[in-house]
């Protein structure tokens, strides 16, 4: 009998480390690993919820950009790290995408890394010339029912988001198109202006400047609701393609074995941050609509993104890389 009180009496010591740790957290500068370049979206939004988050942590929040192979790279860095809190990954659809568009990756999406929040979700647009003949998502779509393989519609990288929401449109519109890759925004954005294609698949923000330029005309936005910065041009599910709901979205995540306390800790800080109303007013001068959740909301998120995505490459034959 006194062994098993003894037992009873010493279970708090064996707790002691782990809450010593998450009570403790963090001891030193958190870093986000960002798996893009410094100016893009999803970098700028780290950045803004990263300085909210330091009030809260009483530590800086830096950010590190490791771009590269799909994300690969800033996957693999957070996967290995200690899982202590203070290296965390800015996941993306890229994350999704990921699993099914590379042979063998050295991290699992799903059981090497610790949800901790959404950040929020940005638009995807379909964009024409603004001197072309295309001036709605519906007549395109019209147009190229009555002409099969005739449209062409560039995106940036195959593989991207914007690419397979390209090679969606055509599955679920039940249409056919050539869908063009470009290397990079830049590329695209000088194809769309010298009439090379007839539209164009891609993130909002970085066209934003030229649709209110006049340069380029947005048909459409992808996700299930109209831009807050264009509340004029209508969504793909307006346009004659019911259910049709493609977004763009950042979260953070941290190494698997995370201790819960931490994680419960990250969660609480990204939710502040998100609804302080000058991060909010930052957010939405990139057209980020800020999206908390709970880490098991994040998970499931990341499930359905991972089925879905693998399902589009599958259809449209992409090779894994």
């Amino acid at each position: 009998m006194r062994g098993r009180r003894d037992f009873i009496l010493g279970m708090p010591c064996l707790l002691l480390p782990a809450a010593a740790v998450a009570q403790a957290f963090p001891t030193k500068p958190v870093r986000i690993v960002v798996p893009f370049g410094p100016g893009g979206v999803g970098d700028l939004t780290a950045r803004i919820v990263a300085q909210r988050m330091e009030q809260g942590l009483g530590q800086p929040v830096v950010i590190e950009n490791k771009p590269g192979a799909g994300g690969v790279v800033a996957g693999e860095t957070v996967a290995k790290a200690v899982p202590d809190g203070h290296t965390l990954l800015l996941m993306s659809n890229a994350t999704a995408v990921s699993a099914s568009l590379f042979s063998n990756l050295p991290f699992d999406a799903r059981s090497d890394f610790a949800p901790v929040s959404m950040l929020g979700y940005f638009d995807i647009a379909l964009l024409a010339p603004a001197g072309g003949r295309y001036r709605t998502a519906a007549g395109l779509i019209a147009h190229a029912r009555a002409n099969p393989g005739k449209l062409n519609v560039g995106t940036v990288n195959v593989g991207s988001t914007q690419n397979l929401a390209a090679e969606l449109l055509k599955t679920t519109a039940g249409v056919e198109f050539q869908v063009v890759p470009f290397n990079g925004s830049p590329a695209l954005l000088n194809a769309l202006r010298g009439g090379q294609v007839d539209a164009g698949v891609e993130m909002l923000a970085p066209m934003l400047g030229q649709v209110r330029g006049g340069t380029v005309l947005a048909l459409a936005v992808m996700g299930e609701g109209r831009a807050p910065a264009l509340p004029e041009v209508p969504t793909l599910a307006e346009s004659g393609v019911p259910g049709f709901n493609v977004a763009s979205w950042n979260a953070l995540a941290a190494p698997a074995r995370t201790p819960p306390q931490v994680l419960a800790r990250l969660n609480r800080e990204v939710q502040a941050a998100l609804t302080s109303p000058e991060v909010v007013r930052r957010l939405g001068e990139i057209n980020v609509t800020p999206s908390a959740s709970t880490p098991q909301q994040l998970a499931t998120l990341l499930d359905s993104e991972t089925r879905r995505w693998a399902e589009v490459i599958a259809r449209a034959k992409i090779p894994r890389q």
